[in-house]
């Protein structure tokens, strides 16, 4: 555990700082990589000894309640902020919430910018799913040498402005194997093979729950079955809500323990009140 300073200048620990996860490059060691989604989700992968998380900016301080010391990356979309201007501002925003590194897809001049203030800048290779419509759909990259070479220059032209580290998606796995130790950027394999320095999955592929895709992907492998769990617990919550119904409608619910009584003689007293009631105030 080391100590350091967050980027709002607090005293905290982090389990990797920026210069280990650099420094994983040729030692052999592979990190998991998670992106719980709630408090639940991350107490989970802090008790399943997963090492890194990417988060929404609005989970920071769940985060830095639940896993005070993980090293975390937050960050923002392609599309959610219009001008630079918004996006740097946000950009400290997350490093002042707690995060340790953030993500974009926006262009090179924005990674070198931020990256010129100090912010550890995550990007992505391989299949970007939000330019899709650009490749013609979801699909695999680096099948064949020259786009291997074309991901390669990507990586390069990201490295030369300072980014960081970067997601790597379903890249062919010859190729991370090749680039990784080509490059000082951290890399995270998503469905790339296990040649990055971090592999990274999503927490409900993991978990065998539902998933974006009508299809799971490829990569997206469960080690469990929690989707069965959530199904059980759906169905037993329409019995639960139509019997409810059925009974009330039925004339049978409130049952007669759910209900509460008057002591013993108070009803007949009531009763004979409220017969001779009269209001106060004509």
């Amino acid at each position: 555990m080391k100590r350091i300073y967050d980027f709002s200048r607090n005293p905290a620990q982090r389990n990797y700082t920026v210069a280990d996860l650099k420094a994983l490059k040729g030692s052999g060691k592979t990190l998991t990589m998670c992106n719980p989604a709630d408090r639940d989700q991350i107490t989970a992968c802090v008790e399943a000894g997963i090492d890194l998380f990417v988060v929404g900016t609005d989970q920071m301080e769940d985060v830095r309640e639940l896993a005070p010391t993980h090293f975390t990356g937050a960050g923002s979309s392609w599309a959610q902020f219009g001008s630079d201007d918004e996006i740097i501002a946000h950009a400290f925003e997350a490093m002042r919430r707690g995060a340790d590194m953030y993500y974009t897809l926006r262009s090179f001049d924005m990674m070198e910018r931020m990256a010129s203030e100090g912010i550890p800048v995550q990007s992505h290779i391989g299949l970007v799913p939000t330019f899709s419509h650009h490749y013609g759909g979801l699909r695999a990259f680096g099948r064949t040498a020259e786009e291997a070479l074309q991901v390669w220059d990507t990586l390069k032209r990201m490295e030369d402005v300072g980014v960081f580290a970067v997601e790597v998606e379903c890249l062919a796995e010859e190729v991370l194997l090749a680039v990784n130790d080509k490059t000082s950027v951290v890399t995270f394999s998503l469905g790339s093979g296990a040649g990055g320095d971090a592999v990274f999955s999503f927490l409900a592929d993991i978990c065998g729950e539902a998933s974006e895709e009508d299809t799971p992907p490829k990569h997206a492998h469960a080690f469990g079955n929690v989707g069965r769990l959530h199904k059980q617990i759906h169905d037993e919550r329409v019995e639960a809500l139509g019997k409810f119904h059925s009974e009330v409608a039925n004339g049978n619910f409130p049952y007669a323990p759910t209900n509460i009584g008057m002591h013993a003689g108070e009803q007949d007293k009531f009763l004979e009140a409220l017969d001779k009631w009269t209001p106060v105030h004509q």
